[in-house]
């Protein structure tokens, strides 16, 4: 099973909007076949390992990092294809929490006389797949805010300059989270600030679970501006990728301009006169986008943080001191008692660079306020 989710692993720049999963079979105590998804629309992993065992596959036992699914989707079932082969046991790490399976494929195969297990490695299968996993049970994506700083927790300088307070291969980490999401999200006024570009900025080679001939992805580029401000000479209309503008305006004559150049205007509910964020995110959810990378300033960050809504935070830290006028991280309802404090879990520290990485996730839910 440990090979079958490192398997799962090579698809992790690939698979969109599907779940990442590896497969591995094995006969009389030897590896006989295994595979991995490659791409949406592609044979998923069962069957390439299927293909490659071809008759040995009989009497085998199916080692897979998600239950196999059992509808017709892009591709055919591949309970019916382990079934049709012969495999004899299979072994899941997680059930499918995909409504049109959701245990249905295991008890297919348990049907048709396959023995079928269900929970090794269970923890390790889900992290491969977060957005996925909540998209499906909670109708939301997972997001990440990334977000980078100096060691006094400064992001930006008063005047607004920011480039560059990491080094390049912070920068180069980044630009791997960009290429493992379905889209980046950011606010106007950093768009309005900054110019941003929002685009992976890596070659194939930079990915090393890309094989031959396969292309990076580009996430979508999403711009949360409520009264329709992006102007249409923006830098990333000059970028491939697709740009969607959500915003609260519903007046058509004002998305002309913005259609014309290439995105697509959505009008969402407000709340408090700017885009509703859980209703963005949702939003987004329902266009099969499974990660968010949040890219952005302390407004909005702090927004979807006091709303519930970031299920990590990636913060680079960079060894150097920009002083109490700088800007900070999140700009966040004024706490007046520390019992008010948001609480996170440490999940992971590293050096990149000459720099630091901290990944946490919230343990505080909801402040007042969320709303951008």
């Amino acid at each position: 099973m440990t090979q079958a989710i490192r398997l799962a692993e090579r698809g992790l720049y690939t698979t969109r909007p599907n779940p990442r999963v590896g497969c591995v079979l094995v006969l009389n105590g030897a590896v006989i076949a295994e595979g991995w998804h490659h791409r949406a629309g592609g044979p998923h992993a069962e069957r390439v390992a299927l293909a490659a065992a071809g008759t040995r596959a009989r009497g085998a036992t199916a080692y897979v990092s998600l239950e196999p699914c059992c509808h017709q989707g892009r591709t055919p079932p591949c309970s019916d294809a382990l079934i049709e082969a012969g495999v004899a046991r299979v072994v899941a790490a997680m059930e499918d929490p995909n409504p049109l399976v959701a245990g249905q494929g295991l008890a297919q195969l348990a049907q048709a006389g396959v023995q079928v297990e269900s929970g090794l490695l269970e923890a390790q299968a889900q992290a491969l797949n977060p957005g996925f996993v909540k998209r499906m049970t909670q109708g939301l994506p997972w997001v990440r805010c990334k977000l980078a700083m100096s060691l006094d927790g400064r992001t930006a300088l008063a005047s607004g300059e920011s480039q560059w307070i990491t080094g390049a291969a912070a920068r180069r980490d980044v630009q791997r989270l960009r290429a493992r999401s379905e889209a980046i999200v950011t606010g106007i006024d950093t768009v309005l600030a900054d110019d941003p570009s929002l685009n992976v900025r890596l070659d194939p080679t930079d990915l090393p679970s890309l094989e031959a001939g396969e292309t990076v992805l580009q996430p979508l580029r999403v711009v949360l501006d409520s009264r329709l401000r992006m102007p249409a000479s923006a830098r990333m209309f000059e970028l491939p990728g697709q740009i969607l503008v959500l915003c609260i305006d519903s007046d058509p004559s004002h998305a002309v301009g913005l259609e014309t150049a290439g995105a697509r205007v959505q009008p969402l509910p407000e709340a408090r006169g700017q885009v509703d964020l859980e209703a963005a995110f949702r939003y987004l959810a329902q266009q099969e986008i499974n990660e968010v990378l949040l890219e952005t300033g302390p407004t909005l960050a702090g927004a979807a943080l006091g709303a519930g809504l970031v299920d990590e935070l990636i913060v680079y830290m960079a060894p150097h001191l920009l002083g109490d006028t700088a800007r900070g991280l999140f700009s966040l309802p004024v706490l007046r008692h520390m019992r008010q404090r948001l609480e996170l879990e440490i999940t992971d520290i590293r050096a990149v660079g000459g720099d630091w990485r901290i990944q946490a996730r919230p343990r505080t839910t909801v402040l007042d306020g969320g709303f951008i």
